[in-house]
This record gives structure tokens, sequence and C-alpha cells, in this order.
């Protein structure tokens, strides 16, 4: 049988090019999981990095469809890419630079409105600035994808305390050679957070222990 999530990228076109069909399967299908492994669950989804909406909408849909009661809530800083650290410096990343992968608020506000969407709660923010405050108080499932270095550590350290029992992490461009700052963030944090780690193609799959 289907499952929802590939109904739904059958019906629903992909408004960018930031994420392939096969990565955005893996990761709605970890969503489905902790969705159907507890229906009346509480809690809150949160994207960090969420440029146009193109993850974001998938995201909202697959809430939608399963009458949800998680929250959902986006965070980014609408200004591109971070300055680059030199942990993040590779020969393959040419194109990641400072304010590369730019895209407005309005612009994402929109591509919701267009799809009829309800607005998940919008933080315009950089990562590190974040206090623990702005970050729900129970997670059950993060999509982290800031593709450098300090935006993927800030992200883990902001959230790592709110996440509830079998919670799942996805963080995207793990295993992407062009952005080697992702993968040095996860396996730094996961020497001092003992988790279960799954590579999906690009994508990092952690479930604390």
């Amino acid at each position: 049988m289907q499952s929802t999530a590939k109904k739904l990228l059958s019906r629903h076109r992909i408004i960018s090019d930031q994420v392939t069909t096969s990565e955005l399967l893996i990761l709605l299908e970890e969503l489905e999981t902790v969705i159907t492994a507890d229906p009346a669950r509480q809690g809150s989804v949160v994207e960090f990095g969420c440029y146009s909406g193109t993850t974001s909408l998938f995201i909202a849909r697959l809430l939608q469809s399963y009458k949800s009661r998680l929250s959902f809530a986006v965070y980014d800083s609408f200004a591109g890419l971070p300055k680059k650290l030199q942990s993040d410096n590779n020969a393959l990343g040419v194109d990641f630079v400072e304010g590369a992968l730019k895209s407005s608020k309005a612009t994402f506000i929109q591509n919701f409105k267009k799809a009829q969407l309800p607005l998940p709660l919008i933080h315009t923010c950089w990562f590190e600035s974040l206090s623990p405050e702005s970050v729900p108080p129970e997670i059950v499932f993060a999509f982290l994808d800031g593709d450098f270095y300090s935006s993927i550590s800030s992200s883990l350290a902001l959230i790592w305390p709110k996440l509830s029992k079998k919670s799942v992490v996805v963080v995207d461009d793990y295993a992407n050679p062009a952005l080697p700052g992702a993968k040095k963030a996860v396996d730094e944090w996961l020497l001092s957070h003992p988790s279960r780690l799954l590579i999906k193609q690009s994508l990092a799959i952690i479930k604390p222990l």
C-alpha cells in the first residue's frame, strides 16, 4: 500500500531544486512514522532552514493529511547563507557563498497561500542568536537544513534539550561533500550525545537513545 508521503509527492510539485524527490520522500516517511506511531501525540515539528518553503509545504500537507495535533514552526534568516567557517571550506562547495540561497519571508508566505495551507509559526533569525525560549518545549521531529557547521551546531544545541521520547532528527547534507561542515557538526555532537545514526542518501537520521 502506498504511503501518504508518496501520494503527496505524486500530487504536488516540488517548488525548488534544493531537495530531490527521493530525499524528500525519506524525510516525509520518517515524519509519517512518528505521526502514525501515536496519532494523538502532542508536541512540535520544527524546521531550521526553510528557504522558500520547499520542504515546509510537504511537512504541512502531511500533518494536515493525518489531522495531526502536532504544531509546526520554521526558522530561517531569510537573508541567505551565513559566512563560512574553515570547517565548511571545500573545493566542491564554491557555489555556497555568504548570502547565497536567499529567499524572502514574503515568498515563503505566498507559497503557503498558493497551496492553501495554514502557515507554520515563522521565526526570522540567525540560529546562533536564538534563545532556548524561542524553541517549542516538546519537539517530536526536527529537520535541520542549515548547510554550514555553525548553523547545524547551533540548531542541535537548541533542539536537543527539548526532544521528547522517540523523537527523530533529520540533518540535510550530512553526506554532501560540498558541505562538509554539516557532517562535522553532527559527528562532534554525537560524541557526547548517544544516538542511533542512519545515513540515507545525503540525510543523517538521528534517533536519540
